[in-house]
């Protein structure tokens, strides 16, 4: 298994626009969305965002949901608020949700997540299901709402390996 995407480096405080853009990634907009409500290209949001990436020592092809993951977790934008209680999750889907906030890859979300490769993505799947998300970010972001992920960084396993 490859370490998590992240890792335990003081980051970049980010500028107050790259702060905006962020905050417009954790309320769960795409680039295109983003550009849209802050009147910027979509050429000129990609590359905050990989700013944004940057400062917060993710690598540069890491899913949206490790960004925004890792935004909560450094307390660089404001933690959602839930709008409805947490569902019920068993042991083992709070261990795919944490893989899913920490991971890209889909092999390294799976032996994270003690799943075997070829079910990830049906347990992934029922996820998605069972917590009403839209995707991937959208289910960190809810979760970060819940307090089913972790926002103190030295609280993070595994973010120095």
């Amino acid at each position: 298994m490859t370490p998590p995407v992240t890792t335990s480096a003081p980051i970049t405080p980010l500028t107050p626009t790259l702060q905006r853009v962020a905050q417009h990634l954790a309320n769960g907009l795409t680039a295109q969305e983003i550009a849209t409500q802050i009147v910027l290209s979509p050429v000129t949001v990609r590359q905050y965002i990989r700013d944004i990436r940057e400062s917060l020592h993710c690598p540069p092809r890491c899913k949206p949901s490790v960004i925004v993951h890792r935004l909560f977790a450094v307390q660089q934008v404001t933690s959602p608020t839930a709008e409805r209680p947490a569902p019920t999750l068993s042991p083992d889907q709070l261990l795919l949700l944490r893989a899913v906030a920490e991971h890209s890859d889909a092999r390294d979300i799976a032996v994270a997540a003690k799943l075997a490769p070829a079910a990830q993505r049906a347990e992934l799947d029922q996820l998605l299901a069972d917590t009403g998300a839209r995707d991937t970010t959208h289910l960190v972001i809810l979760a970060h709402g819940w307090k089913l992920l972790p926002t103190d960084p030295a609280a993070r396993s595994g973010a120095s390996q």
